[in-house]
């Protein structure tokens, strides 16, 4: 074989494999992307019904508050329900808003920081409208029943007080056990405040091979 001629074939043989490589990662990635599109899903009807409750919650507030305007303890019930309520739904709408717009097709560092910011908004959400419930399902429950007895009975004052003590014992409990997961996070043992949804981390895991895979 002359020399041009093996020129030429080592020539088309690293253009086989440069594009055998491409295909490869190609490959990878779409496989990668979209099993984090369907990963996803789960957290998306979640926070679908998250908007629902949160409506919800809206709406029995403002049959609380408006039913109930000439009490102050009941007024603001249904103050403090209607304004959980909108931010429950707020905080489900933006985090279904970074959800569906993740853009598969544009650079995984781009893909990252979306999926980063979807993590905290999702952190914040779970802190600000899931911890509170600890607390909050006493003002739904009072809520639900006006004008009822359980509102507005006798023995009101004392279930609410005894329910209410039960409710911060427990807020106090899980607030702690956040704090000192906090701690070990930034001793570098462990995952997060609450960690993300398992469908965040999966797709944060999913990106970081990719990169890790085109970086080699």
């Amino acid at each position: 074989m002359e020399l041009d001629e093996l020129r030429h074939a080592w020539h088309a043989l690293g253009e086989r494999l440069e594009r055998q490589d491409v295909l490869q990662r190609r490959l990878l990635r779409d496989h990668a992307t979209e099993r984090a599109r369907r990963g996803l899903r789960p957290l998306i009807w979640a926070q679908t019904l998250q908007v629902v409750l949160g409506i919800g919650l809206i709406l029995l507030g403002v049959a609380c508050w408006t039913r109930s305007a000439e009490v102050p303890a009941l007024l603001a019930t249904g103050v403090l329900v209607h304004v959980f309520g909108a931010l429950t739904a707020g905080f489900a709408g933006v985090t279904l808003g970074l959800a569906g717009t993740i853009d598969y097709a544009a650079p995984v560092l781009r893909i990252q920081k979306q999926l980063s910011r979807l993590r905290w908004v999702y952190l914040l959400n779970v802190l600000l409208c899931g911890l509170p419930w600890w607390i909050m399902w006493l003002p739904v429950t009072i809520a639900f029943t006006v004008p009822g007895p359980v509102a507005t009975g006798d023995g009101a004052p004392r279930w609410i007080l005894a329910s209410l003590v039960v409710s911060l014992v427990g807020w106090v409990a899980t607030a702690a056990g956040v704090f000192l997961r906090y701690r070990r996070v930034r001793a570098g043992s462990g995952r997060g405040p609450l960690d993300e949804a398992n469908a965040i981390r999966q797709a944060r895991r999913l990106m970081e091979e990719v990169a890790e895979f085109e970086r080699g």
